[in-house]
């Protein structure tokens, strides 16, 4: 490639790109020559306002046409914009988290390191957001994971911390092998890893085992992908990795991971398996043909993820199933491809975004402040802090999905949408509504020990900046988003609604 063909290239698609990786190799420079008994905080404040100049810049790209570089490797539209802002939200407030978070067991030495790597697992995921190729996506996937494999084990000197991290390397190392074997199925059914081309080349199928061997690309690639988003019976890690990791770690692998874990199965899925022909012919398309599969792995997260969340008694673990759970109900609407899957997955994880970010900044608090994580440490937590008590009442009251937040706006659309496809999905809808019933009991187990049991400790909570602004913005965000959802939905509509483009 000549140096003026690069130089005809759209290069400011990527500029929110840019301003990560770039911050990220300076912080890199910083961390090495800085005194060793300087604080790190610093590397942490200036990754913050790195991410606050990306959104800036993601926000000032919105609304503007398609650009493709790099050979349609790379492409900027409607899809992308709207994912890269959530990751750059929810990045910027595991960020805050991540300053306000005390370095121990191992983590002085190394809290320069958190910083540079967590920002380069952002890169991963934004690069996965704008990827239109095989390969782009699988390098921005494995920037994220193993980015993510070095933080879950960053404490060193922590054993739960090196469990976590050892079993999240194995489960990781699995799932993307089974995934990239998948992905050479497609690549030598068609000759190209350019996810346009190949749903061109899919459209009609030459004989029955062709169609045979997408069906089983399609089952490694999902699969593979399943372990990422933490979807049953793929989801044995997540509770231990949850655990053992640090609670900004945590909370990075709830929301920013797993919405790049959704990104790149609606990139892949509905780009490629959409347009892809089954056997019956290009009318039933193989992920029309593997609705049932699609319904039956829904069906088993939301079920495994709600039932066994009851019985635990630490909050991590019982945030991982929550986790798991709320996976199950966005495969809900990947499940009924009806036409406002966009919208009520980019919603939903929004939603998601704010719930689950809060309850973290409270979790981090109050574990650190108790030295354990156990659902007991919050007893009598209104009598000790009431400010966080009732925030985050209001948040599981979100996670619950009841009127006036934004969770039961997020839920309420893919309720809806489970009617709305080509085939109306009813027993999917009623395990929806039955597990998150189910869900109550233990979101109201957490309320119950924080109002109406003693504290086995009156002192009281300090509370630092960067945990403040996370609550301000969960709470806000949860309530304005369940009471005025056309907030979010008018920036879709006005801004966003050029989807047509993720299949051009």
């Amino acid at each position: 490639m000549s140096l003026d063909t690069l130089q005809q290239f759209h290069w400011s698609a990527m500029t929110p790109e840019f301003i990560i990786l770039g911050v990220s190799a300076l912080l890199t420079l910083l961390d090495l020559f800085m005194p060793k008994n300087q604080d790190r905080r610093v590397l942490g404040w200036i990754g913050i306002v790195a991410i606050i100049a990306a959104t800036v810049s993601v926000l000032s790209l919105v609304g503007g046409p398609v650009r493709s570089i790099l050979d349609d490797s790379f492409r900027l539209d409607s899809f992308a914009m709207g994912f890269k802002l959530l990751l750059l939200v929810g990045a910027g407030l595991v960020m805050l988290l991540a300053v306000s978070y005390p370095a121990k067991d191992g983590l002085e030495e190394y809290r320069g390191e958190f910083y540079y790597l967590f920002l380069s697992a952002l890169l991963g995921g934004m690069i996965m957001t704008s990827s239109g190729d095989l390969i782009t996506l699988f390098i921005g996937l494995e920037l994220l994971t193993v980015s993510s494999y070095i933080l879950a084990g960053i404490r060193k000197y922590h054993l739960e911390s090196n469990e976590s991290a050892m079993k999240y390397v194995i489960n990781g190392g699995i799932s993307t092998a089974i995934t990239l074997f998948g992905m050479s199925y497609i690549y030598g059914l068609t000759g190209s890893t350019n996810l346009v081309k190949i749903a061109t080349s899919l459209t009609q199928v030459a004989d029955g085992q062709q169609a045979y061997l997408l069906t089983l690309a399609f089952l490694m690639v999902f699969v593979g992908l399943a372990f990422k988003l933490g979807a049953a019976p793929f989801h044995m890690w997540a509770p231990d990795v949850y655990q053992g990791a640090p609670t900004p770690v945590t909370a990075f692998l709830s929301v920013v991971s797993k919405t790049a874990g959704f990104v790149i199965v609606l990139r892949i899925l509905l780009t490629v398996f959409l347009a892809a022909a089954s056997v019956e012919g290009p009318e039933k398309p193989i992920l029309i043909q593997m609705q049932d599969y699609l319904a039956l792995i829904a069906g088993v997260t939301m079920i495994i993820g709600n039932v066994v969340a009851l019985k635990q008694s630490n909050i991590k673990r019982m945030f991982a199933y929550s986790s798991i759970a709320h996976a199950g109900y966005i495969l809900v609407a990947l499940t009924t491809l009806n036409s406002n899957i966009f919208y009520s997955i980019w919603f939903y994880l929004l939603a998601y975004l704010l719930m689950n970010m809060g309850a973290f900044a409270i979790i981090q608090v109050v574990t650190e402040k108790s030295g354990s994580a156990k659902i007991a440490d919050f007893a009598g937590l209104y009598r000790r802090s009431p400010v966080l008590a009732v925030v985050m009442g209001i948040l599981l009251v979100s996670l619950a999905g009841f009127p006036g937040t934004a969770g039961f706006i997020g839920k309420l659309n893919i309720f809806i949408g489970a009617f709305a496809g080509q085939t109306p999905h009813y027993v999917l809808a009623s395990v929806m509504i039955a597990t998150t019933v189910v869900s109550y009991f233990y979101y109201f187990g957490v309320m119950t020990q924080m109002f109406f049991r003693p504290a086995s400790d009156d002192s009281k909570f300090k509370i630092p900046a960067g945990i403040l602004i996370v609550l301000w913005v969960a709470v806000v965000g949860s309530i304005l988003f369940g009471v005025m959802p056309n907030f979010a939905l008018d920036f879709m509509q006005n801004n966003l609604n050029n989807l047509s483009d993720f299949f051009s």
